[in-house]
Protein backbone atom coordinates (compact mmCIF):
# COMPACT_ATOMS: atom_id res chain seq x y z
CA UNK A 1 0.00 0.00 0.00
CA UNK A 2 1.67 3.49 -0.84
CA UNK A 3 -1.38 5.66 -0.70
CA UNK A 4 -0.23 8.00 1.54
CA UNK A 5 -3.80 8.87 2.78
CA UNK A 6 -3.86 5.08 4.27
CA UNK A 7 -0.22 4.68 5.57
CA UNK A 8 0.67 1.62 6.87
CA UNK A 9 0.51 1.67 10.86
CA UNK A 10 3.72 0.40 12.45
CA UNK A 11 4.01 0.34 16.25
CA UNK A 12 7.21 0.27 18.17
CA UNK A 13 6.50 -1.50 21.54
CA UNK A 14 8.97 -0.42 25.07
CA UNK A 15 10.99 -3.97 23.62
CA UNK A 16 11.96 -1.91 20.97
CA UNK A 17 10.40 -4.14 18.44
CA UNK A 18 8.34 -3.31 15.38
CA UNK A 19 4.46 -4.17 14.80
CA UNK A 20 3.60 -3.66 11.21
CA UNK A 21 -0.12 -3.73 11.51
CA UNK A 22 -1.20 -3.85 7.87
CA UNK A 23 0.53 -7.39 8.08
CA UNK A 24 0.21 -8.87 11.38
CA UNK A 25 3.90 -9.57 11.85
CA UNK A 26 6.79 -8.10 13.26
CA UNK A 27 9.29 -6.31 11.56
CA UNK A 28 13.05 -5.46 11.49
CA UNK A 29 14.38 -1.62 10.75
CA UNK A 30 15.46 -3.87 7.54
CA UNK A 31 11.91 -4.60 6.92
CA UNK A 32 11.03 -1.08 7.02
CA UNK A 33 14.06 0.17 4.90
CA UNK A 34 12.85 -2.25 1.98
CA UNK A 35 9.50 -0.85 2.91
CA UNK A 36 10.73 2.59 1.73
CA UNK A 37 12.39 1.41 -1.01
CA UNK A 38 9.39 0.22 -2.96
CA UNK A 39 7.14 3.19 -1.99
CA UNK A 40 4.89 1.72 0.81
CA UNK A 41 3.81 4.44 3.28
CA UNK A 42 4.36 4.48 6.94
CA UNK A 43 3.72 5.46 9.78
CA UNK A 44 5.77 4.45 13.09
CA UNK A 45 3.21 5.08 16.56
CA UNK A 46 4.64 4.33 19.99
CA UNK A 47 2.63 1.84 21.00
CA UNK A 48 2.33 3.09 24.73
CA UNK A 49 2.17 6.75 24.16
CA UNK A 50 0.51 6.73 20.50
CA UNK A 51 3.23 9.31 19.42
CA UNK A 52 4.33 10.05 16.04
CA UNK A 53 8.11 8.65 15.80
CA UNK A 54 8.18 7.76 12.05
CA UNK A 55 11.12 10.67 12.11
CA UNK A 56 13.15 9.18 14.75
CA UNK A 57 12.67 5.74 13.69
CA UNK A 58 13.68 6.87 9.39
CA UNK A 59 16.49 8.59 11.51
CA UNK A 60 17.70 5.23 12.82
CA UNK A 61 17.33 3.35 9.47
CA UNK A 62 19.69 5.81 8.23
CA UNK A 63 22.50 5.55 11.20
CA UNK A 64 22.27 1.56 11.03
CA UNK A 65 22.94 2.10 6.88
CA UNK A 66 25.41 4.54 7.79
CA UNK A 67 26.63 1.87 10.46
CA UNK A 68 26.95 -0.70 7.41
CA UNK A 69 29.52 0.98 5.58
CA UNK A 70 26.80 2.26 3.18
CA UNK A 71 28.24 5.97 3.30
CA UNK A 72 25.38 8.61 1.61
CA UNK A 73 25.65 11.43 3.93
CA UNK A 74 29.18 13.00 3.66
CA UNK A 75 30.99 14.29 6.62
CA UNK A 76 31.33 17.78 5.34
CA UNK A 77 27.60 17.57 4.27
CA UNK A 78 27.13 16.51 8.67
CA UNK A 79 29.22 19.26 9.64
CA UNK A 80 27.25 21.67 7.29
CA UNK A 81 23.69 20.65 8.32
CA UNK A 82 24.01 20.36 12.47
CA UNK A 83 25.23 23.97 12.80
CA UNK A 84 21.40 25.01 11.49
CA UNK A 85 19.49 22.66 14.12
CA UNK A 86 18.61 25.88 16.46
CA UNK A 87 19.37 28.70 14.08
CA UNK A 88 16.66 30.58 12.84
CA UNK A 89 17.09 28.92 9.51
CA UNK A 90 16.01 25.49 10.77
CA UNK A 91 12.86 25.92 9.36
CA UNK A 92 14.08 26.36 5.67
CA UNK A 93 16.25 23.32 5.62
CA UNK A 94 13.45 20.58 5.44
CA UNK A 95 11.44 22.01 2.62
CA UNK A 96 14.94 22.88 1.02
CA UNK A 97 16.39 19.32 1.42
CA UNK A 98 12.62 17.67 0.57
CA UNK A 99 12.83 19.59 -2.70
CA UNK A 100 16.53 18.70 -3.45
CA UNK A 101 15.81 15.18 -3.11
CA UNK A 102 12.54 15.01 -4.53
CA UNK A 103 14.43 17.02 -7.90
CA UNK A 104 17.06 14.74 -7.97
CA UNK A 105 14.61 11.25 -7.66
CA UNK A 106 12.86 13.02 -10.48
CA UNK A 107 16.06 12.65 -12.80
CA UNK A 108 17.41 9.82 -11.63
CA UNK A 109 16.19 7.75 -14.58
CA UNK A 110 18.38 10.15 -17.11
CA UNK A 111 21.43 10.28 -14.76
CA UNK A 112 21.54 6.27 -15.31
CA UNK A 113 20.78 6.53 -18.96
CA UNK A 114 23.87 9.06 -19.09
CA UNK A 115 25.92 6.96 -16.98
CA UNK A 116 24.95 3.79 -19.48
CA UNK A 117 25.42 5.89 -22.07
CA UNK A 118 29.52 7.31 -20.64
CA UNK A 119 30.58 3.36 -19.28
CA UNK A 120 28.70 1.15 -21.34
CA UNK A 121 29.33 2.44 -25.31
CA UNK A 122 33.69 2.26 -24.90
CA UNK A 123 32.91 -1.41 -23.70
CA UNK A 124 31.10 -2.27 -26.17
CA UNK A 125 33.15 -1.09 -28.60
CA UNK A 126 36.65 -2.58 -27.16
CA UNK A 127 34.35 -6.03 -27.20
CA UNK A 128 33.85 -5.48 -31.18
CA UNK A 129 37.96 -4.19 -31.13
CA UNK A 130 38.08 -7.43 -29.57
CA UNK A 131 36.77 -10.02 -31.89
CA UNK A 132 38.18 -8.31 -34.84
CA UNK A 133 41.61 -8.56 -33.67
CA UNK A 134 40.78 -11.86 -32.63
CA UNK A 135 39.64 -12.52 -36.40
CA UNK A 136 42.73 -11.23 -37.51
CA UNK A 137 45.29 -13.31 -35.64
CA UNK A 138 43.03 -16.69 -36.75
CA UNK A 139 43.57 -15.42 -39.86
CA UNK A 140 47.21 -14.92 -39.54
CA UNK A 141 47.69 -18.51 -37.74
CA UNK A 142 45.71 -20.02 -40.66
CA UNK A 143 48.90 -18.65 -43.15
CA UNK A 144 51.68 -19.93 -40.82
CA UNK A 145 50.17 -23.59 -39.92
CA UNK A 146 48.66 -24.62 -43.32
CA UNK A 147 49.05 -28.31 -41.96
CA UNK A 148 46.69 -27.25 -38.48
CA UNK A 149 43.63 -27.16 -40.95
CA UNK A 150 44.14 -30.36 -43.07
CA UNK A 151 40.97 -30.52 -45.05
CA UNK A 152 42.09 -27.15 -46.25
CA UNK A 153 45.63 -27.47 -46.91
CA UNK A 154 46.58 -26.80 -49.86
CA UNK A 155 48.03 -29.24 -52.38
CA UNK A 156 51.92 -29.76 -53.04
CA UNK A 157 54.03 -28.07 -55.66
CA UNK A 158 50.94 -25.56 -56.30
CA UNK A 159 52.43 -22.78 -53.99
CA UNK A 160 53.92 -19.90 -56.43
CA UNK A 161 55.89 -17.64 -55.44
CA UNK A 162 54.11 -14.92 -56.53
CA UNK A 163 51.08 -16.04 -54.21
CA UNK A 164 53.38 -16.51 -51.46
CA UNK A 165 54.48 -12.43 -51.59
CA UNK A 166 50.71 -11.76 -51.96
CA UNK A 167 49.76 -13.16 -48.67
CA UNK A 168 53.28 -12.09 -46.59
CA UNK A 169 52.35 -8.08 -47.82
CA UNK A 170 48.30 -9.04 -47.07
CA UNK A 171 49.47 -10.49 -43.47
CA UNK A 172 52.03 -7.75 -43.11
CA UNK A 173 49.42 -5.19 -44.13
CA UNK A 174 46.59 -7.00 -41.57
CA UNK A 175 49.34 -6.62 -38.75
CA UNK A 176 50.22 -2.98 -39.33
CA UNK A 177 46.87 -2.43 -39.21
CA UNK A 178 46.00 -4.16 -36.10
CA UNK A 179 48.90 -2.42 -34.23
CA UNK A 180 47.23 1.03 -35.39
CA UNK A 181 43.88 -0.24 -33.39
CA UNK A 182 46.19 -1.23 -30.11
CA UNK A 183 48.08 1.88 -30.13
CA UNK A 184 44.19 3.79 -30.49
CA UNK A 185 42.97 1.42 -27.83
CA UNK A 186 45.77 2.27 -25.52
CA UNK A 187 45.97 6.08 -26.21
CA UNK A 188 42.05 6.01 -25.00
CA UNK A 189 42.71 4.66 -21.79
Amino acid sequence: MSDTENPVIVKKYANRRLYNTDSSTYVTLEDLAEMVKAGTVFVVNDAKTGEDITRSVLTQIIFEQESKGQNLLPVAFLRQLIPYYGDSLQNLVPGFLEVSLHSFSREQERFRDQMAKTFGAPFEVYEGQVRHNLAMFEQAFRMFLPFANPGKAPPAGSDKPDKNESELETMRRQMAEMKQQLDMLSKKR
